[in-house]
């Protein structure tokens, strides 16, 4: 119960700071501009191409362009509204007024972990299951695995938070977000590789995206799930930046749950030794 009143409370805390009202607003303001950008070019595919039977697979592409989009807003919501959670107190010595009550440092972290993981995935519900409502109101078209698509995307803003939340027991705020969307970077060009090494054949770019996501697996999770969310005849398109040519596999996937197990577990023990 402790842990559910510290979410809360950090629920409260990005109400007031009107994180969530910025960004449910924001939110709508995407889907309105996605569903007018979306109606207008897919009629003018389809006027262009009538009766090609290619319909279904044009929803896909602009549909998996706007979760591409999501997954950015993602990214970004997941380590900037997490950033200061941590740093931020420990700078304004506001976290001597929890920690000095009778509340384990654990349920600190763990209070503030649950909270941001039910911003991110709310996030996600609203971002990219409006994405996938408005291409089915459009066009018809339902993309595959949508659920298990999106539950990658939330994973992914998961495994950031907890990272931020890591670095934010030891690092001022600066300096943690920019460790983190460095560390980012690396996975997301370490990505890019792999996919282009797949397209071209070469196995050394191949196993440099595979280290990279092992040291980060978050570009490897918007892959899988871009990969389970398109149909079969989009993949033979490998030219398209949403094709998947290197595959991550299911045992990917776990090492990801596993990866975030461990971050939380080390901003735990980071956080009960800290000197505050």
């Amino acid at each position: 119960m402790t842990i559910v009143y510290i979410a809360w409370l950090t629920l409260r805390e990005a109400g007031r700071r009107r994180i969530l009202w910025l960004l449910g607003a924001l939110s709508v303001a995407f889907l309105v501009l996605f569903a007018i950008g979306f109606r207008l070019i897919y009629a003018e595919v389809l006027a262009q191409l009538p009766d090609s039977g290619l319909d279904g697979e044009a929803a896909s592409f602009f549909t998996i362009a706007g979760l591409y989009a999501v997954n950015f807003i993602i990214i970004m919501v997941s380590v900037l509204s997490t950033v200061d959670t941590v740093s931020g107190e420990i700078a304004s010595h506001s976290v001597h007024s929890v920690v000095a009550k009778p509340i384990r440092r654990r349920e600190v972290i763990l209070g503030k972990w649950l909270a941001f993981a039910l911003l991110v995935v709310t996030a996600v519900a609203l971002l990219g299951g409006g994405v996938i409502l408005i291409c089915w109101i459009s066009s018809g078209y339902l993309i595959p695995n949508a659920v298990t698509g999106l539950a990658l995307i939330a994973l992914e803003g998961i495994i950031l938070a907890s990272l931020t939340l890591l670095g934010g027991t030891r690092l001022s705020t600066l300096a943690n977000g920019i460790a983190v969307f460095m560390l980012f970077g690396l996975s997301f060009l370490g990505g890019w590789t792999e996919q282009i090494g797949g397209y071209v054949g070469n196995q050394s770019a191949i196993r440099v995206g595979i280290v990279t996501s092992l040291l980060l697996p978050t570009e490897a999770l918007w892959k899988r799930a871009a990969y389970l969310m398109q149909p079969p005849l989009f993949q033979q398109f490998a030219s398209t930046p949403f094709a998947v040519t290197s595959i991550p596999s299911p045992a990917m996937v776990w090492y990801a749950l596993l990866y975030c197990t461990v971050i939380v577990v080390l901003a735990v023990r980071a956080f009960g030794s800290r000197d505050l």
